[in-house]
């Protein structure tokens, strides 16, 4: 594993960007696909949201997670980080914790969906498959940079990474766990799931609940096997935010009804279904 793919004179590519680009791609077709369905309303223009108005969600969204996951990994780190400032913009060395990002991102949305006056619960629920599929690609990037590693492992499927990597010098010459490839797996378990469901007439909000719940199940999972994990006082801060966001939404799901469907008779049909049925 190498964090670059290809180095041309000063121009760099790394894996880690391109899989940022790949899920921000997919990520986009997907969400634009989803909004087409459901046929939103932008509130601002009094129109279908555009692919313009998707975009703009990008510009709000993107950063603002990236931005929120690094200041939640550096504020645990702050150890290191306080002493070598230099390195907080280096997140091309990894160090961007999701639940920070998620956080933050979302808080984004909020707020983009409150100026376009854009239904904010439909709209998470088309994000969050964007997302979970964008965490499942990110985790590539993972691997070949050697960070978001496990402990060690005598287990045959345990990988030895290069020295020079994150992986290789928290534990030097030692198999680890992959854990970014348990981590990429349960993810695309739960996108799958999740894209199943995404017809079948729940309220708003019940698929952005249900990622939150299962993202954060598969996040304390895989935390068991993690080397880099985060800590507050002796327990993994992964545990102690999941543990928040599984009793918050479910709680939402049960005070608001979201698990009764809004049309329960049949799912929800796709605009190509429905032209074919006419």
């Amino acid at each position: 594993m190498h964090p670059i793919l290809v180095q041309l004179g000063p121009i760099t590519i790394r894996y880690y960007g391109l899989m940022y680009v790949i899920a921000i791609t997919l990520g986009l077709f997907i969400l634009s696909r989803e909004v087409k369905r459901k046929k939103m309303i932008c509130g601002l223009t009094g129109k279908l949201v555009s692919t313009d108005d998707l975009l703009d969600l990008l510009l709000w969204m993107i950063p603002a997670a990236i931005i929120g996951a690094r200041i939640y990994y550096v504020a645990f780190q702050w150890g290191y980080y306080g002493s070598h400032p230099a390195d907080i913009v280096k997140i091309w060395q990894g160090g961007l914790a999701i639940h920070g990002g998620v956080i933050v991102g979302i808080l984004a949305v909020f707020v983009f969906a409150r100026w376009k006056k854009i239904a904010f619960w439909a709209l998470t629920d088309s994000i969050s498959l964007s997302l979970i599929l964008g965490q499942a690609i990110g985790r590539i990037g993972n691997l070949m940079n050697g960070d978001a590693y496990g402990v060690p492992t005598t287990l045959p499927w345990g990988i030895h990474f290069p020295p020079n990597s994150p992986a290789g010098m928290a534990y030097p010459g030692q198999a680890t766990h992959p854990s970014m490839i348990y981590e990429m797996i349960l993810n695309l378990i739960i996108f799958a799931f999740l894209w199943r469901l995404r017809k079948r007439g729940y309220k708003d909000g019940f698929l952005t609940s249900l990622y939150f719940i299962l993202y954060s199940i598969d996040r304390s999972i895989v935390s068991f096997t993690r080397g880099d994990s985060l800590w507050l006082g002796p327990i993994r801060a992964a545990h102690v935010i999941s543990a928040i966001l599984i009793t918050g939404f479910l709680l939402f799901i049960i005070f608001r009804h979201l698990y009764e469907r809004s049309t329960p008779e049949t799912p929800l049909p796709d605009r190509n279904d429905a032209q074919e049925d006419r």
